[in-house]
């Protein structure tokens, strides 16, 4: 838009915005702002008050007059929470006011559509018509005639416009709809003045960062008076997809004609730098609304040398590959050393500083020793694990680019090498303290690959596996660290800058819980394959992980702290980290996709209209250069209980608790993890029924929560049903472990569908779903997770980002297997593992789309395997696929009616 050219509406004025190129429309008796022109009669007697745009860049330096910063003041007036069913529900209309995050009309829409501000949970198609079917759950819809007409209405009346709309539910009667899950979190309300950008996208996106509650209560009494926990969810690395952008809030306030600014987490006035206002690339006076640090919440600042304890190191990899019997027979060396070298041109090394080194080991350490210039390497094998040292000075950690040739040339022959080894154990510990040795003065990544239990040296363990043990209150023993040796080798690496990976391999026993310890404390990753086979699919996954972390760029030597506003305080941290003093988390690197949970306490009173939260990652690149990365979230605080259990983002929620049940299983036992989900979900519910309900006749008939809360009941259930957390006596220890380490460590956008599987019927979905779309790939409609969907003669697909199940009924017609599987008929068709076919028939390769866009659609390196479960087949693959329906009983675990049953019994009796 040029100029406004039409009259406006009494009270209104417009600027020029330079940042956007556009004009904001701010009515003058409110402060509030927006981009479309105010619709109204005018009045030809009041001339409206426009700003034409600046025609030419001003010579000095601004002096930002108090009228021109209140627009930018007064830009982030709230909207009233999304209306998440009720018919009769009434929504503001977006267009009228600033929300950070929802500037203009569809805005959000948009930036789904174009990239601008990425959905959540993982680019998911907008929904197509056949969703909203009568057959399907609605998805809080209404026509959008009307509720533009009922927006206009109750805008005019100035309803709605500040803080969140309560609305409540009866979870009795209100079946879980898996499309809630996939919502953005509440709205975040801003008061006037909180925000000094106009930027649409005024906060960081939930995908970095997300609060429990997005209105923060002033007194910790009124937190207590919800039993809501009160916490963060963070990723500060994730990855960015195409499109992909940081969504920013901005925390700075110019004062004195914008001449200093005032912080607003310590109210510290600072004077504005000279040169803020100046255009260093064009050299020129630039626009200051346009600078990157007020636009963007998630910013990198270029650190300077006082945050530099040395120059800023390259990347190493130091890869220590198990070569005993078992690695070789399952194929683990080769398919690791064939990923490696395939990858090399992957491997962040884009200032050809990157260094690399490889050690195989048995019960005897090899290392490789390979010159630059030359084809050739020197194998020395260094038999004394007790007392552990380097065999040459140089040569065996080297410059990836200058020793490219003879590193390729190890490659290609190590499994050949060892080919008929025959040796059986493990000296992992040695191998380690050699790793940790050779890049120690520099620090860096070491890579594990292990396919047997350590036996022998420093940091053997034995096989505590004990079936009686399971299920019983001494399980929880098995999910802690049976060496000491771990934990304090993780230290010493975190101290030197050094993460471990592990990648997991043992068809037996491995002792995850112990060997998962590296990671924990070093902010590294641990992947497991169990039963590992190279001439299975075992393979395809194993190289498409591998390959993916080969690729990551990372963050080298990071320490986190999380900062917030007067009488906030960060009580407790969980995930992978080393506690270095009392909020600062050490990382010696930071893998992408990572996820971190931080508890919350008020300590007192809080009196500032909103609070702010703030994640600093100080950080070496892969590529040398020292930063510091800044995640920024504004909340507006609130005395009104209604207020908080409208906030409530259920999604943060389920992934605090998650890692809060993981902590207590380990540190207590199994039982007390699922008692303490149960009553927190109980608590919760007795909490809103005793503020926010009215106790008559009908009370205890109905189990009543906030709207956007009714999904926390099923999360918690999928938690209490998940593998590491589940009451069951036929669970390996090593499985439960590596479930809690996935509990721990998965961003929310991973962890949900986890704990809350996705349910497909393939055989009746619409003829759009498979084929693409504006958006993609589009996917049937999810089904509630219950076995009585499943029809015999149906295909189903059931998914939880670490597998893909395809149910096949007893009674499909052949025509199905045939087009699916390229089989003659069901009798034929084998269960397990499997890699679908790709036919020349439409409904093949609908299906197959489906599958690549499940594996595609999440951030992080996982490659789900997919099974075929027939109906009558194998009874240990049924039950596996089974346990994803989790509104089914199974076994001693309630059904989700059952379940709500207990909630209401328990918060009608009050005696738990």
């Amino acid at each position: 838009m040029a100029s406004p050219s039409q009259q406006l509406p009494p009270g209104w004025s417009a600027e020029w915005d330079a940042t956007h190129q556009r004009y904001l429309f701010i009515e003058s008796t409110t402060g509030r702002t927006q981009w479309e022109p105010p619709v109204g009669s005018p009045d030809p007697s009041l001339a409206p008050s426009v700003s034409p745009p600046p025609t030419q860049a001003h010579t000095k330096r601004r002096q930002y007059a108090a009228g021109q910063t209140q627009a930018y003041y007064g830009a982030a007036d709230g909207l009233s929470a999304p209306s998440y069913g009720g018919a009769a529900a009434v929504q503001p209309q977006p267009t009228q006011l600033f929300t950070p995050g929802l500037a203009a009309e569809n805005q959000f829409q948009q930036q789904q559509v174009q990239g601008g501000q990425p959905p959540y949970y993982g680019g998911a198609p907008a929904e197509p018509d056949y969703i909203n079917a009568p057959q399907q759950p609605t998805y809080g819809q209404q026509p959008q005639a009307q509720m533009g007409a009922l927006a206009d209405q109750f805008g005019q009346m100035n309803v709605g416009q500040r803080g969140l709309r309560l609305y409540t539910t009866n979870l009795l009667t209100s079946p879980p709809d898996s499309n809630e899950l996939h919502r953005p979190p509440p709205e975040i309300c801003l008061p006037p003045n909180a925000c000094v950008s106009p930027s649409p996208l005024a906060n960081a996106d939930a995908s970095y960062q997300r609060c429990t509650l997005n209105a923060i209560p002033t007194t910790n009494s009124l937190l207590k008076k919800t039993n809501i926990p009160l916490g963060l969810v963070i990723t500060p690395y994730r990855t960015l997809k195409d499109g992909d952008e940081p969504v920013p809030v901005v925390t700075d306030t110019f004062i004195d004609g914008g001449n200093r600014w005032r912080c607003c987490m310590c109210s510290l006035s600072n004077e504005v730098p000279q040169l803020f206002d100046w255009d260093q690339v064009r050299n020129q006076p630039g626009d200051r609304w346009a600078r990157a640090e007020l636009n963007h919440g998630v910013v990198e600042f270029v650190a300077p040398t006082e945050y530099m304890v040395r120059p800023p190191q390259p990347a190493v990899y130091v890869f220590l590959i198990d070569v005993s019997h078992s690695a070789i027979q399952s194929g683990m060396v080769a398919t690791a050393t064939r990923t490696i070298l395939e990858n090399l041109d992957r491997i962040p090394d884009e200032n050809g500083r990157t260094k690399v080194a490889i050690i195989a080991f048995d019960v005897s350490m090899y290392f490789f020793s390979m010159p630059s210039g030359t084809t050739d390497s020197a194998m020395l094998v260094v038999s004394d694990i007790d007392d552990v040292f380097l065999p040459k000075p140089t040569d065996l950690l080297v410059n990836l680019s200058e020793s490219r040739a003879s590193l390729e040339a190890l490659l290609g022959r190590l499994g050949d090498m060892f080919q008929e080894n025959h040796i059986i154990g493990s000296a992992l510990g040695p191998a380690l303290q050699a790793g940790f040795q050779l890049m120690a003065p520099i620090g860096g990544k070491i890579i594990v690959l292990s396919s047997s239990l350590p036996s022998v040296g420093s940091g053997a363990l034995k096989n505590r596996e004990d079936p009686k043990v399971l299920g019983t209150s001494k399980e929880s023993a098995l999910l802690q660290a049976a060496s000491p040796f771990y934990k304090t080798f993780a230290i010493e690496c975190s101290r030197a800058q050094v993460s471990v990976d592990m990648f997991l391999f043992s068809s037996a026993y491995q002792d995850v819980a112990t060997l998962a310890c590296l990671p924990h404390y070093t902010a590294g990753q641990t992947f497991f394959y169990p039963a590992f086979n190279a001439r299975t699919e075992d393979a395809i996954k194993f190289a498409h992980e591998f390959g993916s972390v080969l690729a990551q760029p990372i963050m080298l030597e990071a320490v986190m702290r999380v900062r917030a506003s007067k009488n906030l305080r960060m009580s407790s941290f969980h995930g992978n980290f080393f506690v270095r003093s009392t909020d600062l988390l050490a990382m010696p690197a930071v893998p992408q996709d990572l996820s971190y949970a931080i508890e919350v306490q008020i300590e007192d009173t809080i009196t500032a209209p909103f609070v702010v939260f703030q994640t600093a990652v100080l950080h070496t690149t892969c590529y040398g250069e020292r930063r510091i990365r800044v995640i920024t979230t504004a909340l507006p605080t609130t005395s009104n209980l209604s207020e908080v259990f409208a906030s409530a983002d259920q999604v943060a929620i389920g992934t605090l608790l998650a890692n809060k049940a993981v902590e207590r299983c380990i540190t207590h036992k199994l039982e007390d993890s699922r008692d303490a989900l149960f009553n927190k979900m109980v608590e919760i519910l007795t909490a809103y029924k005793a503020s926010m309900t009215a106790a008559g006749a009908g009370a205890s008939a109905q189990l009543a929560i906030s709207e956007n809360l009714k999904m926390l009941p099923v999360l918690i259930l999928g938690l209490l049903k998940n593998v590491g957390i589940r009451q069951s006596a036929q669970i390996p220890p090593d499985l439960r472990a590596y479930a809690q380490a996935l509990l721990t460590s998965l961003p929310s956008q991973l962890l949900i569908p986890y704990i809350h599987p996705t349910f497909y019927s393939l055989h009746s979905m619409p003829p759009e779903c498979g084929t693409v779309g504006e958006q993609g790939v589009i996917l049937p409609p999810p089904l509630p997770l219950t076995s009585e969907r499943l029809e015999r003669h149906g295909l189903y697909l059931i998914e939880d980002g670490q597998t893909i199940f395809l149910w096949v009924g007893r009674d499909s017609v052949p025509q199905l297997i045939i087009d699916v599987f390229n089989l003659p008929s069901y009798e034929v068709l084998r269960g397990g593992k499997t890699t679908l076919p790709v036919l020349d028939n439409p409904f093949n390769q609908r299906v197959n789309a489906i599958v690549q866009k499940i594996r595609e659609m999440r951030r992080g390196s996982y490659w789900p395997h997919v099974y075929i479960v027939k109906e009558d087949g194998e009874p240990a693959l049924r039950l596996w696929a089974l346990s994803c329906l989790i509104q089914d009983r199974s076994d001693v675990l309630p059904s989700y009616q059952q379940f709500v049953s207990q909630l209401k019994d328990k918060v009608n009796g009050g005696n738990y």
